[in-house]
């Protein structure tokens, strides 16, 4: 649970407590970014993440790398401009502790808090931890993953969508080169299927063409269209240069943060990744868990020319940069015409970079059991 500090008395008591036994207190700002904090973090018993303003959620993405990234099993406290209404999104991203600014909100605080009872750690209650339901849910991704092994792509579907997560579960979807296949299928079995679509802001006019014209073809009926804040922009790419400074920063703030805004509203998410893409996709199981949440991949042992057989099968458009020889498609900054077989060359080409984050798992997550 979250442990309050409300007063300055308390703060200083507890961190004289914390650093009596050895460890540094580093206090970082919510603007910070994950990379260039690394070294200051380690060997530390405590960091401090401060929040200039309660409307800016560079913090939380700062304490959710600290824990997923950097894997920093420290204890983590809030403090600054922070608001009760956001009390189970700081033990979301990994805050042990805080220390708001405002001490006239206890009570407030006490009561959010009561909304939400996993810990990190093991209680005196012997609650369940976030540990030990993430390894209660590693045997259950075992035994999906047997499941599904044994059936096609629309069998897997059609359980997910009708039975095993049955109104909890959405398709992710970017409307890109391969992207038909995923959503035809869907269609077939449920075409009020939420989509989450990602427009970032940067997409190409073909993207968005192509998405209006699948999403007419296909008949899909509840297409979300998921943006960046308009003000975590302004305060954090003012220039509309942040891509060629910081790609991470970037696909972070235009990406990986608008999904998380969403995210409660499912248990399970459905991808069209597949292991032929390469990279960190080679071992892509049919089931997995990321931070806490399901992602079916039902195209995952699909191969090339699998995909292009569903194509030619189905007379689906492809989206219109493959002609030009585009074979992975997102913001028109960041992409070029592959440069050789592997589809996803041409993203962030010249960069060690292969994958926007929304799909990066927490290195504390439990294991998922090979295919």
């Amino acid at each position: 649970m979250l442990t309050s500090q409300l007063d300055h008395q308390t703060r200083t008591l507890t961190d004289a407590q914390l650093a009596a036994g050895g460890g540094d207190i580093v206090t970082l700002n919510g603007a910070d970014y994950w990379r260039d904090v690394q070294d200051r973090i380690e060997g530390a018993i405590q960091v401090d993440i401060e929040f200039d303003s309660f409307k800016d959620g560079r913090g939380f993405t700062l304490a959710n790398q600290l824990r997923q990234r950097l894997g920093y099993a420290g204890r983590l406290r809030a403090t600054g401009d922070i608001i009760p209404d956001q009390a189970g999104f700081l033990k979301r991203v990994g805050f042990d502790a805080i220390a708001p600014n405002r001490g006239d909100l206890a009570a407030d605080w006490a009561k959010a808090e009561a909304q939400f009872s996993l810990a990190y750690q093991p209680a005196n209650d012997r609650s369940a931890t976030i540990v030990s339901l993430r390894e209660r849910a590693g045997a259950d991704l075992t035994q999906l993953n047997a499941k599904y092994r044994e059936q096609d792509a629309l069998e897997v579907l059609r359980d997910a969508i009708e039975n095993t997560w049955k109104g909890r579960i959405a398709i992710l979807s970017s409307f890109g080169a391969e992207a038909a296949i995923g959503l035809h299928l869907v269609s077939r079995v449920a075409p009020d299927t939420p989509v989450l679509f990602l427009d970032t802001g940067r997409l190409f006019a073909q993207t968005e063409q192509y998405q209006r014209e699948l999403t007419d073809r296909l008949g899909l009926t509840n297409v979300r269209v998921i943006r960046p804040s308009e003000i975590e922009i302004s305060a954090e790419d003012a220039d509309g240069k942040l891509w060629s400074r910081n790609a991470d920063a970037c696909c972070d703030l235009r990406k990986v943060r608008p999904l998380e805004g969403v995210l409660g509203e499912y248990d399970a998410l459905i991808t069209g990744r597949k292991r032929f893409h390469g990279g960190d996709r080679l071992s892509l199981p049919l089931v997995e868990r990321i931070n806490g949440r399901i992602r079916v991949n039902p195209l995952s042992n699909w191969s090339a020319e699998e995909i292009n057989a569903y194509f030619k099968r189905y007379d689906l458009p492809r989206h219109p940069l493959t002609e030009m020889g585009y074979a992975s498609i997102g913001c028109w900054t960041c992409t070029a015409p592959a440069s050789d077989d592997d589809v996803r060359s041409g993203r962030w080409s010249g960069q060690d970079k292969s994958e926007c984050g929304i799909h990066r798992p927490s290195p504390l997550e439990a294991p998922v059991a090979a295919e």
